[in-house]
Formats: structure tokens, C-alpha cells, sequence
């Protein structure tokens, strides 16, 4: 291999890339290599009446070690990541079989029992009050939850209609109204989800399978029953 090396000529790191006796490649190895290969030669064709000089030496040294350096930090940033993704999905699949509480408006009822609901409130409460109504948007029942403090609530619904009947089976909806005072507060209603199962999503998250409830990530799970 020729390579041309002025006297006293500073190493441009871009040439390392494109000029090497072992190889091609642009990894930090490859690069230290085509580096120590050029300096060696740098240093056999200087003027020894004008060496080069040691801060320029330790600058180009500087350079090939930072670059090994961010590699190295990349490829370990990977191991971590996929640890996580491993620990994400192990941790999930004991969540198998549970409910959990998501973000929603859904109450089931069925053979007389109602799943539950809940509200996520950012600021403490002095009232609150559910709404559920049927598909037909008509309300069947008002619920008073009273004072509640910031967080998450999960309540349970009797599946009692106003004279006292039961529910028919189906699908309800429910609202949350929170307030402070004469503030109105935001209240995120929650609904009720059975984990059935476990699984990948593309970008390597652990994904619920929550039936019809859809799916979730473990950071859209509000509490675990």
C-alpha cells in the first residue's frame, strides 16, 4: 500500500476511512488500525529537524479514542435495552389470568355482576359523581363517590336500575364528574381488562393481549387488581 504523507502534515480523521492496508471497514477497531498505520508512517517520513508536534499527536489519539469509546458505549446500550425488553415481557407474563385497570368508559354486566370502574384523578376532589348510561345513551344509574384524594379508584357497581330491577346484560358506559370547590377537575374514567396473554409489538415492548378490551403497554396500566 502507498500512502502520501506530507512533513508534518496533521491527520485528517475523515482519510482514515478511506485509506487502510487491513481493511475497510468504519468500525473503531478498523479506524484505530488505518490510524496507528498512517501515524507510523507520518512519523518514519518526518523532518527530523522539525518533528511533529506532541499536542498535535495527543489531539489525533484524543480522536481514535473517543470514537472506540462512543462504539463501545452504543453496543452497550444495546445489551441494556434488550435486557430491558426481556425483563419487560417476564414481568408481564405474571399478569396473566389478572385485571388490571386501563383507561376507559366500559361497564360489562352479566349474570347479575358488573366489572369494575374507576376514575384517575391529578388533583384531590371534594365531589365526585358516575354517570353510567346504556347504549342508547340514556342514564340508568348515578353513583356518588364522594371526596377522593389524587390518584386512582376503583369502584363497583351494584348492576341496579332505579326501581331497583337488575341491569339487563350488555355493555354500559360511565362518565366521571370531579370538582374542588367550584372548580371542575379532569377525571379519567377507567375500565376493567382481564390479561390474557403476552406479546411482542414491533419495536420489542411487551404488549397485553386484553381480548375485546384491545391491548396495552405496561405504562397504560393504571393499577392491578
Amino acid at each position: 500500500m502507498g500512502i502520501a504523507v506530507g512533513v508534518n502534515e496533521r491527520l485528517d480523521p475523515s482519510v482514515l476511512s478511506s485509506s487502510s492496508s487491513t481493511g475497510t471497514g468504519n468500525s473503531a477497531e478498523d479506524l484505530q488500525n488505518q490510524f496507528l498505520t498512517m501515524l507510523v508512517t507520518q512519523l518514519q517520513n518526518q523532518d527530523p529537524t522539525n518533528p511533529m508536534d506532541n499536542s498535535q499527536l495527543t489531539t489525533q489519539l484524543a480522536q481514535i479514542n473517543t470514537l472506540s469509546g462512543i462504539e463501545k458505549l452504543n453496543t452497550t446500550l444495546g445489551s441494556i435495552s434488550g435486557q430491558i425488553s426481556t425483563s419487560q415481557s417476564l414481568q408481564s407474563s405474571t399478569l396473566i389470568g389478572h385485571g388490571v385497570m386501563i383507561d376507559g368508559s366500559q361497564v360489562l354486566v352479566g349474570s347479575g355482576t358488573t366489572t369494575p370502574f374507576g376514575v384517575s384523578l391529578t388533583t384531590a376532589s371534594t365531589a365526585t359523581t358516575a354517570t353510567i348510561k346504556d347504549s342508547g345513551g340514556n342514564v340508568i344509574s348515578t353513583v356518588d363517590l364522594g371526596a377522593l384524594s389524587a390518584g386512582v379508584h376503583t369502584f363497583s357497581w351494584d348492576g341496579k336500575l332505579p326501581d331497583g330491577s337488575v341491569a339487563p346484560d350488555g355493555k354500559y358506559s360511565v362518565s366521571i364528574a370531579a370538582s374542588n370547590g367550584s372548580t371542575q377537575l379532569v377525571a379519567q374514567p377507567l375500565n376493567y381488562a382481564l390479561v390474557n396473554g403476552v406479546s411482542s409489538s414491533a419495536d420489542g415492548n411487551a404488549k397485553l393481549d386484553l381480548g375485546t378490551m384491545g391491548s396495552a403497554t405496561l405504562d397504560e396500566i393504571r393499577q392491578i387488581l
